[in-house]
């Protein structure tokens, strides 16, 4: 420790393992709490701690203090229900935990001399942090050397150009290297980083928008409201219908309503199937950061793509190296070789080195390549300065070789050109005396699976545009060869900058070349403008600010940390080929979520509309809590369970939340007027008028043998023509019809009979089912579920 309290470290060997042990101990590591999943204490709290529970918590208490328990099996349900999410997503949270440690990002360190790749979350103070192309800078610093370092700063200062930083400047967390090398000390970390202090961009976590969320929200909260309106009508109705009877009669009748306006399982049901599905792509390699974005890839109908590393492999190869301007051979050779000897070459030097050995020529300075300026040069001792990047930008308009390029690219061939300086460069600005000396082809292997998942997506009506910093006539090479019709590519240099012509533009062009970072972004914003739900896929730096911007941003494994950082899906084996898999997946999330909250919407109508009717009539509710627990189990909760998590392939169609209102909540008024119909007429059948309804009806228990029978049988048959319409509810949502959903249908229905059948089943629900209650009241069901379908083909037209 020096004399100011500083602590040294040296510059070349960074910390020591005791060091590090030290700092570890007193807690100066990296870590900000992120996460990809809730703790076990939230998961009990957001399964628990609802207003939906706390309502049925209550009514549970309620009906406990007048000794019905059969009255009180809803309870058992809500914790059931309760158990179940908070199981599900815990093993989920372990399986997903799991593959995020795994793929967790990186951060290149100094440590007793040498250079070893660590957990981000494992830096600790006074780290030294040695930076390449790609990588995020993940803690505050001053840098000690660079070497051409430059970092994209938009996500702290809106500012979209690259920033140049020499030895001797601060950096801040937050920001990703763009091109060059450095290194600096770590000097604040974790939450004393810049950007956990303000919350930056980079870091703030900004949720994926998903229809299905938003729109059970909304329908969440309709129902509280329509529960804030009915629960006091409820009491006060009860009240007057059966409040001689004591205060047992007034919760019981007033609990099955309210019980009846609940959803109790479809926040569950939706939470689980958007864990499971994301569970089962973790199987197919693909890491999803937001559970949202399952559905939201379903959504997506337009797809921008990288060409490298999504149509090709991503891994290119030296193919040849053509002189001109009479230049000499072997010196080009020599310098593509002196290039390509560069600690932070990109892919393309690294290409050339592989197939060109180095001449050992001494390097005096480099200018890495830059997306932005498509060029890199290096000077060397007694060799002059070269400089490697795009034809387009490095020749002029009318040079001829440019017609040899664009030949070279037509042919599909990724085309760089080679010049030469006698200027020694500082500053990325491109000498005058620059002369051409080599045209330089390389080549890319197109993925096996590029045609076929592009085919796929064409057949489902999701467009592509290929999104390209390459050559646009190479670009529309690669894409005739993966079956895309390319059109006219457009060189991204000549985009207009107004938006209302970029929009026209880019809605009728499919191939992009020498597109640059912000353009990415703008072209993202300009399909969004046009409506568009946009996913973008891309595995460099260059991707990032577009895959933020874009509705689902998809990320390579092999890509940069910066790229999958803020990205909502991660191909964690690189393969584009995965995305079927997710749009077939968000697909299942949105159809099923839909039928489940149907079957939930439908018994929330049909139990407002009894509340209501009973009030108006001033009669007893027709059911006590335990025959809508019965209904409820066997045709919406269990049923409900499978349908969520079985296959659907149905193709998304907006308009979610409009779509359960137009068929649920005329079902079940449908299922109320029947249930009420049922109720009132086998009443008069059996000798109780509707003014002798209160006076006469007494609370039926388990082996209670001596209640008036003929007031049991009002609730009886509402209770069988519920069940009719319910199942027909089912029955139309269920389909197409498989096997097991036939299977799963026909079991409900025996459970349901043999409640009626069984004496065991009749005496716990308090049943009496005479022959002359049962066939009206499955006539009145059948009318209902005849109703139910003309009413499910209807909203199909609508």
């Amino acid at each position: 420790m020096t004399a100011t309290g500083e602590v040294h470290v040296d510059h070349l060997t960074g910390l020591t393992a005791a060091q590090v042990a030290e700092r570890v101990a007193r807690g100066q590591v990296n870590e900000v709490g992120e996460r990809t999943s809730r703790s076990i204490g939230e998961i009990v709290r957001a399964n628990v701690l609802t207003r939906f529970n706390a309502i049925l918590g209550a009514l549970f208490v309620l009906v406990m203090t007048t000794g019905s328990w059969a009255d009180g099996l809803f309870g058992i349900v809500l914790v059931v229900n309760s158990a179940i999410g908070i199981v599900q997503e815990y093993l989920a949270k372990r399986k997903l935990d799991r593959l995020a440690l795994l793929n967790a990002p990186t951060t290149r360190v100094v440590r007793d001399g040498e250079t070893v790749v660590i957990p981000t979350r494992e830096v600790v103070l006074d780290d030294l942090i040695e930076l390449r192309s790609g990588d995020e800078v993940p803690a505050d610093g001053v840098l000690l050397t660079s070497e051409g370092l430059e970092l994209g700063e938009a996500n702290l200062t809106g500012e979209s150009d690259p920033v140049h930083h020499p030895a001797g400047d601060q950096i801040l967390s937050g920001t990703s290297v763009v091109a060059g090398w450095g290194r600096y000390h770590a000097k604040a970390i974790g939450p004393d980083a810049y950007v956990n202090r303000i919350a930056a961009e980079a870091r703030k976590f900004t949720r994926t928008y998903s229809e299905i969320q938003s729109s059970i929200n909304t329908l969440l909260r309709y129902i509280t409201w329509v529960i804030a309106f009915a629960l006091p009508l409820q009491i006060w109705s009860q009240w007057n219908v059966v409040g001689e009877q004591g205060w047992e009669a007034v919760v019981l009748r007033s609990a099955a309503g309210v019980v009846g306006l609940v959803p109790e399982g479809l926040v569950l049901l939706t939470s689980v199937a958007f864990l499971l599905a994301a569970v089962q792509l973790t199987r197919d390699q693909v890491l999803v950061q937001q559970l949202p974005a399952v559905e939201g890839l379903a959504r997506v109908d337009v797809v921008c793509l990288d060409k490298t590393g999504t149509l090709t492999v991503g891994e290119i190869a030296f193919d040849d190296v053509k002189p001109v301007g009479g230049s000499d051979a072997d010196e080009v050779r020599c310098a593509l070789g002196a290039l390509a000897d560069d600690p932070n070459a990109n892919g393309t030097l690294a290409a050339i080195g592989a197939a060109i050995t180095t001449p050992g020529w001494h390097r005096l300075g480099t200018l890495p390549f830059n997306s932005e300026r498509k060029w890199s040069a290096a000077c060397f001792e007694e060799h002059e300065t070269w400089v490697l990047g795009a034809p387009e930008v490095l020749l002029g308009d009318d040079d001829p070789l440019r017609d040899d390029v664009a030949e070279l690219a037509r042919r599909g061939r990724r085309v760089m050109l080679l010049c030469r300086s006698a200027e020694v460069l500082d500053e990325p600005v491109l000498p005058e005396d620059l002369a051409p000396a080599a045209i330089v082809t390389l080549s890319e292997q197109i993925r096996p699976d590029a045609r076929e998942t592009l085919g796929y997506f064409g057949e489902e009506g999701v467009q592509i545009k290929i999104i390209s910093g390459d050559n646009p006539q190479t670009v529309a090479a690669v894409a005739r060869e993966v079956g895309l019709d390319p059109g006219e590519p457009v060189d991204a240099r000549t985009l207009p900058e107004d938006r209302e012509q970029l929009r026209e533009v880019v809605a009728r062009t499919t191939v992009f070349g020498r597109v640059s970072p912000e353009q990415k972004r703008a072209l993202v914003h300009a399909l969004q403008a046009d409506g568009h739900v946009v996913a973008m896929t891309g595995d460099g730096v260059n991707d990032a600010l577009a895959l933020k911007d874009a509705d689902i941003g998809v990320a390579m494994g092999n890509g940069a940390q910066a790229t999958k950082a803020v990205a909502e899906l991660v191909l964690l084996d690189g393969r584009f080929s995965h995305l079927p898999k997710v749009l077939a997946e968000g697909r299942r999330v949105i159809g099923n979520v839909e039928r489940v909250a149907n079957l939930f919407v439908a018994k929330n109508a049909m139990s407002l509309l009894a509340i209501v009717a009973a009030a108006l009539a001033s009669l007893p509710f027709p059911f006590l809590p335990r025959h809508l627990t019965l209904v409820s189990t066997l045709t919406i909760g269990i049923p409900a369970f499978f349908l969520a998590l079985g296959p659907n392939k149905r193709r998304y169609q907006p308009g979610f939340l409009g779509r359960i209102l137009r068929f649920a909540v005329p079902a079940g008024f449908v299922a109320g007027l029947a249930v009420f119909a049922s109720y009132v007429l086998a009443g008069q059948r059996f000798g109780v008028p509707l003014e002798e309804f209160a006076t006469r009806c007494e609370i039926a228990q388990p082996g209670d043998l001596g209640v008036d029978l003929a007031c049991i049988q009002p609730s009886t048959g509402a209770t069988i023509t519920l069940l009719v319409v319910f199942f027909w509810i089912l029955v139309v949502l269920a389909r197409p019809f498989r096997w097991w959903k036939g299977l799963l249908i026909c079991t409900m229905a025996v459970l349901a009979v043999l409640a009626f059948v069984l004496p065991i089943g009749h005496q716990f629900f308090g049943f009496n089912a005479p022959a002359a209650l049962v066939w009206p009241s499955l006539g009145i069901g059948v009318v209902g579920a005849a109703l139910i379908e003309v009413l499910h083909r209807w909203s199909l037209r609508a």
